[in-house]
């Protein structure tokens, strides 16, 4: 597999620092609302990295933090009445909830900044032992720039040209830094801010340094990837790097991926121009599938334009997904075969295993053979896409080309081997770009006996020529959700 770099600017073979294990961070939201859309899109990318590397075989360590101290969170606690931990706890559960209605799998860890405030004492007091810090006449401990000869490697920017760039924007209480670009590693507190004690003053940390200690911390060491939004990679990422690096001498990590910004109807997001969009608003109007489709539709370097057009556009797209392997369930319901509901493979070898085996030993109809060499293709051209630098959107449109495929050859004459593992193949290449459709059916607490059970009698009312109870149940099942389509095969339904 091969990832693009953003530290060197290229796509690089990817090898691990240990074989088949992968130690992941990727900043988290800083919680003191609903996260954005802007925060969904990093989550869900690299989601999908993560269970595609899983899916490959490798042992993932993946951590995320979450920001729960910054001057954002303190100043909405303190307009709200409220503490800032409080605050905090509020939105981290907001957040959870909002990625699990995007299927995004639980971390390794979610380490939280106010719990590692020792670490980071300790991490400052190492640089101003080794002369990349001072200390200013406040207790405010600054890190000096020019002291890290590589500082600017990540963003590729010129020490000189930085602090040019930065000679306008000195603030009130920065007085004591040698350098424009020097940036706070320790701040002393204010009034009604919650603060820890430290051998410079009672305070708290800056942001640059949090991830710098929990991310070695939980992943082991020195990390394979670290992973955030572009808007993350000065300074952010810039001033992890400058941290780390001199204190413990060796690369803070491997591979850096960033992806880019998300437009609203090709504007930057903002809630001046009224066009924020929190992830709660979006989920309430689409399924968490659609999202994740949309997101993955682009690829993750690339400017993503969101809109309700493009979305509608996912929907669309999802829905004939959807179609297909319903008629696929329906078909084998048809044929007696019990289906389980979104049965997939986890592993690359399974699913190697399952192609091979079936190429080999299927007693497949001639036009299924035919079919199956096809969907073969795609599957190969799917995982060459994901291989380079998680090309997602060119491996959603394998997803589609098997879909058609699928859809040509599917009625009552397949061979129920076809049925099984066409059904087989197009959930586990869902599964891993995080598309489970089955999710959707728990969600709703759909009670698929009872559905069966009313268009039982909607069958037995037609049959009798009752057609007003017919039109009653075919309502009723409308004002549960579900829609009813009369086919020569029989009644289908689905989820709307």
């Amino acid at each position: 597999m091969k990832i693009f770099n953003s530290l060197t600017r290229k796509k690089e073979e990817f090898e691990t620092i240990e074989p088949m294990k992968i130690r992941m961070y990727v900043c988290g939201p800083t919680v003191y609302d609903f996260i954005h859309i802007g925060n969904a899109r990093p989550m869900i990318v690299f989601d999908t990295f993560r269970r595609y590397m899983l899916f490959l075989g490798y042992d993932v360590n993946y951590v995320s933090n979450f920001t729960d101290i910054d001057d954002k969170i303190i100043n909405r606690a303190n307009e709200l009445g409220i503490s800032s931990e409080e605050l905090a706890n509020r939105f981290i559960d907001e957040c959870k909830k909002d990625m699990q209605g995007m299927n995004i799998m639980e971390a390794s860890t979610h380490p939280l900044a106010t719990k590692e405030i020792d670490g980071m004492i300790k991490l400052i007091e190492g640089l101003v032992e080794k002369g990349y810090a001072y200390v200013g006449k406040d207790g405010t401990v600054y890190y000096d720039t020019t002291k890290f000869k590589e500082y600017g490697k990540l963003s590729h920017k010129n020490l000189d040209d930085l602090q040019s760039g930065f000679r306008d924007l000195k603030v009130s209480g920065e007085e004591d830094k040698k350098t424009f670009t020097d940036f706070v590693l320790w701040k002393p507190k204010k009034e009604g801010e919650p603060y820890w004690k430290s051998p410079w003053c009672d305070g708290r940390p800056g942001w640059h340094t949090e991830c710098c200690v929990m991310a070695p911390k939980y992943c082991g060491g020195s990390l394979d990837i670290h992973a955030g939004g572009e808007d993350l990679v000065f300074p952010h990422h810039e001033n992890e790097i400058a941290q780390y690096e001199p204190l413990y001498g060796e690369p803070y990590a491997r591979y850096w991926m960033h992806n880019a910004f998300l437009n609203i109807n090709n504007q930057k997001m903002s809630k001046s121009l009224g066009n924020f969009h929190t992830v709660r608003e979006i989920l309430e109007k689409f399924d968490g599938n659609v999202l994740r489709l949309f997101m993955l539709s682009t690829h993750y370097r690339a400017m993503l334009n969101f809109s309700y057009e493009l979305m509608e556009s996912s929907k669309a797209s999802l829905e004939r997904i959807e179609n297909c392997i319903n008629n696929i369930e329906f078909t084998l319901k048809n044929k007696n075969v019990t289906v389980s509901n979104g049965s997939k493979l986890d592993n690359i070898d399974d699913f190697n295993e399952l192609i091979v085996d079936t190429k080999t030993n299927a007693d497949f109809l001639p036009s299924e053979l035919e079919a199956f060499d096809k969907i073969c293709e795609y599957i190969k051209e799917y995982f060459d896409k994901l291989d380079d630098d998680l090309n997602t959107a060119d491996a959603e449109t394998q997803v589609y080309e098997i879909v058609r495929i699928v859809n040509q050859n599917v009625n009552e004459s397949s061979s129920i081997e076809f049925l099984n593992t066409t059904l087989l193949i197009l959930n586990t290449l869902l599964y891993i770009l995080g598309i489970e459709l089955n999710k959707k059916s728990v969600s709703n607490n759909i009670d698929e006996v009872l559905i069966e059970k009313m268009i039982a009698e909607r069958t037995e009312a037609k049959k009798a020529k009752d057609y007003a109870k017919a039109d009653e149940i075919r309502k009723k099942l409308l004002d549960m959700g579900i829609e009813l389509e009369d086919t020569r095969q029989g009644v289908k339904w689905k989820a709307v």
